[in-house]
């Protein structure tokens, strides 16, 4: 059976990273890199159990992995998001559902799985037309800051990403 690792990017996010901690369910691990929070953010993200690595500059997602004490192997898959993103009930059951569907060997499989995101906004929610590259096989090589970079033949998932402005 497949296995996903969630990844979260934070720097004082204490307020928010909770919300987005309860909805990971469905992943097998999760991986906080802070980077120098001087809030409760690390304090939050070891209450929900994920490990958390300090930040330095020009290190891939891979290697704060292994820094973590994941081996390459393992996860199969990485989940990309910000610590002020949420995952849908339905997201969430995609991902159960791509874990027990899923081969072990990522190549005879999608290479990339993409999302789509709705953003809170004032007047309401507002949903991001294009979907979002946000789960990726553990040696994905291409990599734009903390996110994946867009991969046009990635399948969508059912379920959608939400975006939090607000605390």
């Amino acid at each position: 059976m497949a296995s996903i690792t969630a990844l979260l990017h934070t720097k004082n996010d204490a307020l928010r990273l909770g919300r987005a901690l309860e909805t990971l369910y469905a992943c097998d691990d999760i991986l906080v890199i802070d980077h120098g929070s001087n809030d409760a953010t690390v304090r939050v993200a070891h209450e929900y159990g994920a490990r958390v690595v300090t930040a330095t500059v020009g290190t891939s997602p891979t290697e704060y992995m292994r820094s973590a004490g994941l081996p390459s192997t393992s996860p199969t898959w990485i989940l990309c998001l910000d610590p002020h993103e949420s995952l849908t009930e339905k997201l969430a059951a995609s991902l159960f559902e791509r874990k027990s569907e899923s081969p072990d060997d990522t190549s005879s499989a999608a290479r990339a799985f993409s999302v789509f995101v709705r953003e809170e906004t004032p007047e309401g929610w507002l949903e991001i037309p294009t979907p979002q590259t946000r789960l990726v096989p553990t040696d994905w090589k291409r990599w734009q800051g903390i996110f994946p970079i867009a991969e046009t033949s990635a399948v969508v998932l059912e379920g959608e990403l939400l975006r939090f402005v607000f605390p």
